[in-house]
C-alpha cells in the first residue's frame, strides 16, 4: 500500500475510536452497573431461581440448535458444492431466508402456525401438545434464526477447496463415509468450528423471535435476554445489569474461542 503514513494512522484512529465508543464503553458501563452494589448483590442477582432457570433455558436452546444446525449446515453445503441439480439456486436462497426475515416476523410465523388460533393449533390442543409459549417454541425459533450460520460458513470454504481429493479417495476405493471422515471433514474442520461458534453465540443472544413465542413466563419460558428485559422494565436496574454482565461474559468467551479458531486456521 502506498498511502502516506498519516492516512494509515488516521484510519487506525477512526477504527479505535469506533471500537472505544461502541464496544468498550458499553461493556464498561454494563460491568460497572452490575457491580455498583458489590459482588454480593451481583452474585445474588445471577443465582436467584428465575435467573438460573433463564440460564438453563438459554443453554438448552443452544444445545438443541447448534447440533441440528451443524447437521443441516454440512448437508446443505455438501449438496450445494458437490452436486449440480435443479433448484440449486432455490436451495441457496432458502438457506439465506432467516437472514432476510426479521426475527420478530419469524416468531410471528411460528405463532400463526402453532398457536391456539394457528393452522395446527386445534390439532395440537386436541393432542395436548404445547409448542408456542413453551420450551419447544423457543427451541424452534432459535433453530430457525441460526440455521444459515454453519452452512454459510462452509459453502465458500468447500467451493474454494474443490473436490479433487475426494475424487482421488473414491478412485482408490474409499467409501463415501470414509471419504467424508478422513478427507472432507479434516479440510473443513476450522470453518465448521467457526460456524459452530457463531451459531452458539447467536443462539444464546437471540431476542426477537424468542420474545414472540415465549410468552414471557418467568422461570419457565424466559431466556437470559428476556430475563434482562423483564428486570429492566421492573426498574431492577442493578439485577438487570448483573444478568446482562453474565450474558456478556458468555459472549466474550465466544469471541475468545472465535479468535483462537481464526489463529489456528491461519497457522
Amino acid at each position: 500500500m502506498n498511502e502516506p503514513r498519516w492516512v494509515r494512522w488516521l484510519l487506525i484512529a477512526i477504527a479505535m475510536a469506533f471500537l472505544l465508543l461502541f464496544l468498550f464503553v458499553p461493556l464498561a458501563v454494563v460491568f460497572s452497573k452490575a457491580f455498583e452494589k458489590g459482588a454480593a448483590a451481583w452474585l445474588a442477582a445471577i443465582s436467584e431461581p428465575e435467573a438460573r432457570a433463564a440460564v438453563r433455558l438459554t443453554l438448552t436452546a443452544a444445545a438443541f440448535a447448534v447440533p441440528l444446525n451443524v447437521l443441516f449446515g454440512i448437508a446443505a453445503a455438501w449438496a450445494v458444492t458437490k452436486f449440480q441439480f435443479r433448484g440449486k439456486n432455490l436451495l441457496v436462497t432458502l438457506i439465506d431466508l432467516p437472514f432476510s426475515v426479521s426475527p420478530v416476523i419469524s416468531g410471528m410465523l411460528f405463532v400463526l402456525l402453532f398457536g391456539a388460533q394457528g393452522f395446527l393449533g386445534p390439532w395440537l390442543q386436541a393432542h395436548d401438545i404445547k409448542i408456542v409459549f413453551a420450551v419447544p417454541g423457543i427451541i424452534l425459533a432459535t433453530i430457525f434464526v441460526t440455521a444459515p450460520l454453519v452452512a454459510r460458513e462452509l459453502i465458500p470454504t468447500m467451493e474454494a477447496q474443490g473436490s479433487d481429493e475426494e475424487e482421488a479417495a473414491i478412485t482408490l476405493g474409499a467409501s463415501g463415509w470414509q471419504t467424508f471422515r478422513h478427507v472432507s471433514l479434516p479440510k473443513i474442520r476450522w470453518g465448521l468450528v467457526y460456524g459452530i461458534v457463531l451459531c452458539n453465540a447467536r443462539a444464546m443472544g437471540e431476542f426477537g423471535a424468542v420474545s414472540v413465542v415465549s410468552g414471557h413466563i418467568r422461570g419457565q419460558t424466559t431466556t437470559l435476554p428476556l430475563h434482562v428485559e423483564i428486570l429492566y422494565n421492573e426498574y431492577q436496574f442493578s439485577a438487570a445489569f448483573a444478568v446482562a454482565s453474565l450474558l456478556t461474559l458468555l459472549a466474550l468467551v465466544t469471541l475468545a474461542v472465535q479468535a483462537w479458531v481464526e489463529w489456528r486456521a491461519e497457522r
